[in-house]
């Protein structure tokens, strides 16, 4: 999602240098098919992406591009039918982004610029010296509690080490994976905070990938088996999609989706309740030759969309 200033300024921020070959591993005569995820109940005229579902796939969260920031917004899947999306009930008057449901549905984290503190000013964003007012972004959780969600409390600074933190996935253990400030320059890395008797450890820079690729938007198997992220190794190319798996020496090396996948930009993986169905958003276009390519909602904003990872889980067995 482009749009909002607040993504703007996290992208103008990073440092990228070098260039390297994608890996491709579906057989090129069996690509899997991407789908738009609830077109025309969802799916629509507005900038849409990081859609997270509670356990029984009968909710889900998602952010939007309302012309004044970016919004939570909730819909229910009734009688086969996703419901009209309506903003959360913790969301609507700060920037609330990239929401990330716990495995078991108990919570739900997400990032935002409100206040650290009650009544004070949102979060202003401070890189290289320059502080940008109410841009901020700190990751916060809110309790599923029944039917509806409770208040949401920030994390601790131990989670929260910077002013610009995006992009939570939360493992089955607790643990979590998001984008944050690392090292002498603060330079956006990827990150794992443990979680053990109710206290979130320091994070540590997740090895993965090399060192011209730049890494965002984790999205975490529950067993930490395997993730998701978006990779680009050149500054003027688009982020795609490749999946790692763990191994007895760590992560292995990302392997792109494929073009099939990867069509335009894609950011904003999540996996739904199934754990092999991979949600993404991206401003890919249906070509003119496709019977829904005159569907309104298919206007080059971007919306989510859906792909089994299943030829790459069953392959890797």
């Amino acid at each position: 999602m482009r749009l909002p200033a607040i993504f703007v300024i996290f992208a103008a921020t990073v440092a990228l240098a070098g260039m390297a070959d994608a890996v491709h591993v579906t057989p090129a005569d069996s690509p899997p098919a991407v789908t738009i995820f609830a077109p025309g109940a969802i799916a629509g005229p507005a900038n849409d992406g990081a859609a997270a579902f509670t356990p029984d796939g009968a909710t889900v969260v998602f952010m939007r591009d309302t012309g004044g920031g970016p919004v939570l917004m909730e819909s229910q899947r009734e009688h086969g039918r996703w419901s009209v999306p309506r903003a959360a009930s913790f969301s609507g008057h700060w920037h609330d982004l990239d929401p990330a449901m716990a495995p078991d549905g108990s919570f739900l984290l997400f990032v935002s610029n409100r206040p650290a503190t009650p009544g004070g000013p949102p979060i202003d964003a401070v890189r290289a010296g320059k502080r940008r007012a109410g841009q901020g972004m700190n990751l916060w959780r809110v309790n599923r509690q029944g039917d509806h969600w409770g208040t949401p409390v920030r994390l601790p600074d131990s989670v929260n080490v910077c002013s610009l933190i995006s992009s939570p996935s939360i493992a089955a253990d607790g643990s979590i994976y998001f984008i944050g400030c690392a090292g002498p320059n603060g330079d956006f890395k990827l990150l794992q905070s443990s979680y053990r008797e109710g206290h979130y450890a320091a994070p540590h820079v997740v090895a993965l990938g090399g060192t011209d690729a730049t890494i965002r938007d984790p999205a975490i198997a529950p067993d930490r088996s395997f993730i998701v992220v978006s990779v680009k190794h050149a500054a003027q190319g688009p982020y795609r999609l490749a999946i790692a798996f763990r191994t007895p020496n760590g992560w292995s090396t990302p392997r792109d989706l494929g073009d099939a996948v990867n069509g335009g930009e894609s950011m904003g993986a999540q996996l739904g309740p199934d754990h092999r169905t991979l949600y993404f958003y991206s401003d890919r276009r249906l070509p003119a030759s496709d019977p829904h390519a005159a569907a309104t909602w298919n206007n080059g904003a971007d919306h989510i969309w859906q792909v089994s990872l299943a030829p790459w889980l069953d392959a890797r067995g």
